[in-house]
């Protein structure tokens, strides 16, 4: 799907619709040492059977998930398009 990468929309600080840019938002890497993540390894050792549910089937695309900054006072927000789609691409408004 092919969005525009300037929007206007409302932004909270300047308490008023305004032009934003979005950037495609990505999570970061998970924590190597959360509580989950440290179990999993210690139940990995030895002859202790399985230490997982076995794979689910995930949906094959996701909510379209952006970071729009406002032009006038650089806030940013998140920006979601509650549709799924398999490939994002941020074109130039023509």
């Amino acid at each position: 799907m092919d969005i525009p990468k300037t929007v206007k929309d409302y932004c909270k600080k300047c308490n008023k619709h305004t032009e934003h840019r979005l950037k495609h938002f990505k999570a970061g890497s998970p924590r190597a040492l959360a509580e989950g993540n440290r179990k999993n390894i210690q139940k990995k050792r030895g002859y202790k059977g399985k230490y997982q549910f076995p794979a689910k089937v995930k949906k094959q695309n996701k909510k379209g998930c952006f970071l729009a900054e406002c032009s006038v006072c650089k806030a940013k927000h998140y920006f979601v398009i509650p549709k799924r789609m398999k490939r994002i691409e941020l074109k130039a408004a023509a």
